[in-house]
């Protein structure tokens, strides 16, 4: 089982095959909860996430949703349960409070949705332009997508989550996050980095889902230079990387990329396909 025992939990199966036989088993299967995140007492929205690093998640949350700007605007908070899942109620410092009163989530998020609740298009939080950084070597994201299978003991049971990770720019695995929710798994990482003091400009990050508009303004808020996806991206999301000078590579693999905004370091060798 994985880390957490809350994350997954072992249910009874039939296998049926094609050519006719049945035969019973088990299986392990992730678990999901409602996270209600609460400022100053105040309700703003509830996602449906895998339990645990819910301290993670709220800082993550926090930054990515526009609430906060570094760590230090969260001044404490505190998880309890709360039903079947958990609420965590965040302190912030005094000038952020308005700010997270003014964007309160409507609904609530389901795990596969990262703007539920979000009334109307002005409220989508909008990600400042990435600092200029030097490009992220080819080679340390082939290295970060072959070692990232190492880091996501949930996944290797249930086949059923994501997982975000936050990358050094050899390519070594500084931290990472695994989720139902592809968006949770990303700010749970997020967050994980952000408490750790992790400077995103000496890093990248990668996700093992598809790069939607919404995982590169979150990559944005981060401030990491490159989201590199295992999935295609949309055409907004890289509309948006453009916009914010971030480089995203997608349909990663451990020995192939594809680069549709910004660039990577490293030689390459070009070819040209005969008329």
């Amino acid at each position: 089982m994985p880390p957490n025992d809350s994350s997954a939990r072992m249910v009874a199966t039939t296998i049926w095959e094609a050519n006719g036989l049945t035969h019973e088993g088990e299986r392990a299967v992730a678990e999901e909860i409602p996270v209600s995140f609460l400022f100053g007492g105040v309700p703003y929205a509830v996602m449906m996430a895998s339990p645990g690093d819910a301290e993670d998640f709220a800082y993550g949350f926090s930054l990515t949703e526009g609430v906060i700007a570094r760590a230090d605007d969260i001044r404490g908070l505190d998880v309890f349960s709360r039903g079947q899942g958990v609420a965590v109620d965040i302190r912030l410092a005094p000038e952020r409070m308005r700010g997270a009163l003014a964007r309160r989530r409507a609904i609530e998020g389901r795990s596969s949705c990262g703007l539920c609740g979000v009334e109307n298009a002005d409220m989508l939080p909008q990600a400042a332009r990435v600092a200029e950084a030097a490009p992220v070597e080819a080679n340390a994201v082939f290295l970060a997508l072959r070692h990232l299978c190492a880091s996501q003991p949930l996944n290797a049971v249930t086949r059923a989550v994501h997982a975000s990770a936050f990358c050094a720019r050899d390519g070594a695995v500084l931290v990472a996050r695994e989720d139902v929710g592809r968006h949770n798994a990303l700010d749970k990482c997020i967050g994980a980095a952000l408490r750790r003091g992790l400077d995103p400009r000496a890093g990248f990050v990668v996700v093992t889902s598809r790069a939607s508009f919404e995982m590169v303004e979150k990559t944005a808020f981060f401030g990491a230079p490159l989201l590199a996806a295992i999935s295609a991206p949309t055409g907004l999301a890289i509309d948006r990387a453009q916009a914010l000078g971030l480089t995203l590579a997608a349909i990663a693999r451990a020995d192939s990329l594809v680069v549709f905004a910004g660039g990577l370091a490293g030689s390459s060798r070009q070819h040209r396909t005969a008329s």
